[in-house]
């Protein structure tokens, strides 16, 4: 019953050692800790077994004052039942993510604060970590950068098909006891989730978030094989997530699978089995996870729109991590066309918030190609993918193959990084985005129609103070606005982050504007921004 004092939202560890040997720990006492607030709130979490015959339960409280708590146990365990007070101290914490659907770009930190996502891909940053790679100076230098995401598996992949095993691997990264062969899924392996502690430990000192994938692809093993992975061990294995990272503020989002419609069997198509399973699962991961970070599915086939596939219990699923990587074959991929297109068919009527996750993986020539349609996916790819998701009103994740998945190139950055900070650095610090939404009505359309991926895209502020406006391949472009003399206007060129001085004239009542002709064969894109003088 010792009194402790902690800081609003920084997380608590208590932990509890019993004298009682247990033969399986994991499996053979349940531990939950329910905190009374000094408002009279209650939360409940479960605890976990963390070797040693200690127990330890992790919470972060959000109001300051006196609080108390009690440790129960599913069988008599008087060690570890244990009653508590502790202080917690007021203090400005940016605090927990949460999403905000209709309100800013669907996001916003817990005391109100709009919140920019620009993500990474590193699904095996753990496993990496746990072969003793140095995985600190990488997020340090995205955190510089100005990336606030990285989608994480929990479970390790060891192979990406048809050809991507992983060089870097040097130990097993399985996260239970046994092996593949022959598993053991009511007993965790602790070195390895000691080792995942320590780098969701770096990214919260980062000021970064994880999204923490629980069930990383679903055609790989155990997650392929329902008969074996059965739900009672489906329970044990995401109850041990939440009880473990559900009290760090970095994780941003549990997303319940990676390409959730390979549920129930591993076989990519979409099956509305998959979308009762999202349900469930999510309503569950609620119930027992008390901080409330937002849950996930990130998609494999883009329709039906989801909308429809959640149309039963909508507020179930807080978040759609929407893939679609555009157009690439070898001719086209650099444009990254159709993007937009897809997702207003997606995600139309979808009622909570969404980001755009997965468009590809840019492409390094220097490596072998272990996925061949990852081939075309250059710097053109990610700067014009990333565009054109963000003028649908949404934040993005990329992806690079010197870190996504089978290589573990971390002291190097591809060109196509540089491409995303300028992005972020354009919403974030010269408009305000969370103002900003799509706005195809001021744009003046041709009367020819516009080939594939060459109609401009706009964004504007309600009042209309702030008004963008993208050119995915340059050129003119004729916006329904009369009084120009209003605003500002300049062109920011997306390649270098730079803002130079725009022009226009007056065609029959409309603003043309036309950009810069540039580009080695590909024609350049531009961003037009319009702003306020008053």
């Amino acid at each position: 019953m010792n009194v402790v004092v902690v800081n609003e939202g920084e997380l608590l560890e208590l932990s509890f050692q019993t004298k009682r040997r247990y033969e399986n720990p994991f499996a053979d006492i349940d531990l939950t800790a329910k905190f009374q607030s000094p408002s009279g709130n209650i939360f409940s979490i479960p605890g976990f077994y963390d070797g040693d015959n200690i127990w330890k339960i992790r919470f972060a409280p959000m109001e300051p004052g006196e609080w108390q708590y009690t440790v129960e146990t599913s069988i008599p365990d008087n060690d570890l039942a244990q009653f508590g007070r502790f202080t917690v101290l007021e203090k400005e914490k940016t605090g927990f993510l949460r999403t905000c659907p209709g309100k800013y770009w669907g996001f916003e930190y817990n005391r109100g604060e709009p919140c920019f996502l620009l993500g990474d891909t590193v699904y095996n940053l753990f496993g990496a970590a746990y072969c003793n790679i140095d995985v600190y100076p990488f997020l340090k230098r995205r955190a510089e950068q100005g990336f606030n995401l990285i989608r994480v598996r929990l479970p390790v992949s060891p192979f990406h098909p048809p050809l991507g095993y992983n060089v870097w691997q040097t130990r097993s990264c399985w996260p239970w006891s046994g092996s593949p062969q022959k598993p053991c899924f009511d007993i965790f392996n602790l070195d390895y989730f000691r080792t995942v502690d320590s780098v969701v430990r770096m990214v919260d000192k980062l000021g970064m978030g994880l999204e923490m994938i629980m069930q990383a692809w679903g055609f790989e093993y155990p997650f392929n094989a329902r008969n074996v992975f059965v739900a009672e061990w489906e329970e044990m294995w995401v109850r041990y997530l939440i009880a473990r990272y559900d009290a760090f503020c970095s994780v941003y989002i549990w997303n319940l699978m990676n390409e959730y419609e390979y549920y129930p069997n591993g076989d990519w198509h979409y099956d509305p089995t998959a979308d009762r399973w999202a349900i469930r699962m999510a309503r569950w991961v609620k119930s027992i996870a008390c901080h409330h970070h937002p849950i996930a599915v990130h998609n494999g086939p883009e329709m039906p729109p989801f909308a429809e596939r959640f149309k039963r219990d909508p507020k179930a699923v807080d978040i759609i991590l929407f893939q679609y990587w555009g157009t690439r074959d070898k001719d086209d991929a650099w444009l990254a066309a159709g993007i937009e297109d897809q997702i207003k068919k997606s995600l139309e009527g979808w009622s909570g918030s969404a980001i755009f996750a997965e468009y590809g993986y840019e492409r390094n020539p220097e490596l072998p190609l272990f996925v061949p349609i990852h081939e075309y996916l250059d710097i053109d790819h990610t700067r014009r993918g990333a565009w054109r998701g963000a003028f649908c009103g949404l934040c993005i994740i990329h992806g690079f193959e010197n870190t996504w998945g089978p290589y573990m190139i971390m002291d190097k950055d591809q060109p196509g990084v540089s491409q995303l900070v300028y992005l972020k650095r354009f919403f974030t610090e010269i408009v305000p985005f969370q103002y900003l939404r799509p706005s195809p009505d001021l744009i003046i359309e041709k009367k020819e129609e516009y080939q594939l991926g060459h109609r401009p895209l706009a964004l504007s502020s309600e009042d209309k103070k702030w008004i963008a406006v993208y050119l995915p391949v340059g050129g003119e472009v004729s916006l329904n606005i009369k009084d120009i003399q209003k605003y500002w206007v300049r062109w920011f060129n997306p390649r270098t982050g730079k803002l130079t001085p725009a022009e226009s004239r007056m065609v029959k009542g409309a603003s043309v504007f036309s950009s810069e002709i540039s580009g080695e064969g590909r024609p350049s894109d531009w961003v037009l921004l319009l702003e306020s003088r008053s």
